[in-house]
């Protein structure tokens, strides 16, 4: 007999659930995100590093300020030291975000969806929020390596309560950069924090606080997937993902759902409500 959602999520820190989209509900958010390359203003082309955490976006509010606004994040290989692009609109983007959930109405859609709401009451959610969300592009030749990382170094609450909602729209394999997870790593805490900088004398907006720590590589376990499928994710998981060897795309919708009755959201990460709301509440 199966685990239920819950159960498997508490053994692994991360659970597969197939079949959570139709074929043409995946088709109608992958023509969302080929239209989100089309409409990518060229003015603010600010590139999104996975790997090198002394990049530009530490130091721009175009980051730091998106937390209420669709904003894009261009692949390190997709700009020339002038900003200009050097691949197609369409492979250029390494993601868009972070509130997509509010902006846009087929991404609020499914974030919203009966669904969703029903995966976070049997995973015993009171009154669940999303913070953000992300469409993430993995194209081929550009899609970069995700290094090792919690979720809950970006998204930190007390009691531990960040659950990640990845949604494949396209088959997800060990060639193109499907996730790969440390299994059982999510009971061990969270290992360090991406935080606001405290001193406001420096020129670096966001900080580590603590240096990141090291994963041997033969702990981590390969999850591919097919297209349509949802990966739920332990806020304190340790995932990675490759660069994007194959000549076939991965892309991704992803949201974060946290808890809000009895949680404290940390007021030093990076990602805060904007003064006049909080974030959208799923039920209560």
């Amino acid at each position: 007999m199966r685990n239920t959602i819950k159960e498997e999520l508490v053994e692994n820190g991360y659970v597969v659930i197939e079949n959570f989209l139709l074929d043409e509900e995946v088709e109608q958010i992958l023509k969302a995100g080929q239209d989100l390359c089309l409409e990518a203003p060229a003015e603010s082309r600010t590139v999104f590093s996975t790997v090198n955490c002394d990049s530009n976006q530490n130091r721009e509010k175009y980051f730091i300020e998106s937390g209420d606004k669709v904003r894009y994040f261009f692949e390190e290989g997709a700009l020339d030291d002038e900003g200009n692009l050097k691949v197609k609109p369409e492979n250029a983007l390494n993601k868009v975000g972070h509130a997509l959930h509010t902006d846009h109405e087929v991404f609020s859609k499914y974030t919203f969806s009966h669904r969703v709401r029903e995966i976070c009451w049997q995973l015993g959610f009171k009154r669940p929020a999303i913070p953000q969300s992300m469409y993430i592009y993995k194209n081929p030749g550009v899609g970069g390596e995700v290094t090792p990382h919690q979720d809950g170094t970006f998204l930190y609450t007390e009691p531990v309560s960040t659950i990640g909602f990845w949604i494949a729209l396209h088959d997800a394999t060990v060639q193109n950069g499907c996730l790969q997870f440390i299994k059982g790593s999510h009971t061990s805490g969270v290992h360090r924090r991406y935080i606001r900088n405290p001193d406001k004398s420096s020129n670096e907006l966001l900080i580590y606080d603590r240096p990141a720590p090291i994963y041997p590589a033969s702990n981590f376990t390969p999850v591919p997937v097919e297209k349509g499928s949802c990966v739920l994710i332990h806020s304190q998981a340790v995932h990675r993902s490759d660069k994007n060897k194959s000549i076939n795309p991965r892309h991704a919708y992803t949201f974060h759902v946290i808890e809000t009755d009895g949680v404290k959201y940390s007021e030093e990460n990076w990602l805060q409500p904007n003064s006049e709301s909080s974030f959208p509440i799923l039920y209560e």
